[in-house]
């Protein structure tokens, strides 16, 4: 299976991650989970809803606006590291991460 996590932050702004199975092999949706609530609080993301709790997609997004665009532009480790991990979370092939709208659609 091919997997494609898009990055967008504003028109003509996208930044696309293909991977294949082989390279989520081994790797868990706990683990994603975890590197999110990482760099979520590493970036020092604020939770879109301060009373709730805070979910996966939150973090997600949370932690594209907190890492900016340049990190997706250069396209380095960290970016192919959101994208995979992005994949695991969320469990989807194709994944589209709004981080000016604050929205994901698969």
């Amino acid at each position: 299976m091919l997997y494609q996590v898009i990055v967008v932050f504003g028109k003509d702004k996208e930044y696309e991650f293909k991977m294949s199975d082989a390279d989520l092999a081994g790797r868990s949706a706990e683990e994603a989970r975890r590197w999110f609530d990482k760099e979520f609080a590493d970036l020092e993301c604020e939770p879109s809803n301060p009373v709730g709790k805070v979910l996966i997609i939150d973090k997600i997004l949370g932690v594209a606006r907190g890492g900016g665009e340049a990190r997706f532009a250069a396209g380095k480790d960290w970016a192919h590291d959101f994208a995979r991990q992005a994949a695991l979370a969320l469990g989807r092939d194709t994944i589209r991460v709004d981080a000016v709208n604050f929205s994901i659609s698969y």
